[in-house]
């Protein structure tokens, strides 16, 4: 890791897109049980799907120089009546990069955006076991709203998915 004079976030946009590959698959490969996507899912992916999935939906990064460590975006309902909504999405810190306050400055840029664009509320889903991400988002104003037993199965395991919001509005 450099210095943190060379550690920036920031939103990805179409010049971005080799890094915006890289981070989404190195977490998607090092992380399975976190994403209902799967690494081949995303690795089939053409460069014309890699920009739309970068641009059609905000995209935050840490950057260390011009190396992405961590990753997180949100998609935004698109209907009428729940543009007020979004579900955070592709949250990830590199392993040695954890425990630092990454994944709460990427969540702070991501809410000050999304309210920004008019979003009053920000929901999530995260695997029952990682007690390190549902301690992270509680702290954070995000509170229990349900659970989806067996939301994704990885290598035969069934994985219970716990759905969380906070209102920011």
């Amino acid at each position: 890791m450099s210095s943190t004079d060379d550690i920036i976030i920031r939103r990805l946009g179409p010049d971005d897109v080799d890094a915006f590959r890289r981070i989404r698959l190195e977490a998607l490969r090092l992380n399975p049980t976190a994403f209902a996507s799967t690494f081949e899912d995303w690795a089939r992916f053409d460069d014309g799907e890699w920009l739309r999935r970068l641009t059609d939906n905000p995209a935050f990064a840490v950057l260390d120089g011009a190396e992405p460590v961590a990753l997180m975006g949100y998609v935004r309902e698109r209907s009428s009546n729940a543009r007020h909504r979004a579900t955070v999405v592709m949250v990830y810190v590199r392993e040695v990069m954890r425990g630092a306050g990454f994944a709460k400055r990427l969540l702070d840029v991501l809410t000050r955006h999304a309210r920004a664009q008019g979003i009053g509320q920000l929901e999530l889903g995260v695997n029952s076991q990682n007690e390190p991400a549902r301690r992270l988002y509680e702290r954070e104003g995000y509170t229990v709203i349900g659970c989806i037993p067996a939301a994704t199965i990885v290598d035969g395991v069934a994985m219970d998915e716990v759905l969380m919001m906070r209102r920011i509005d």
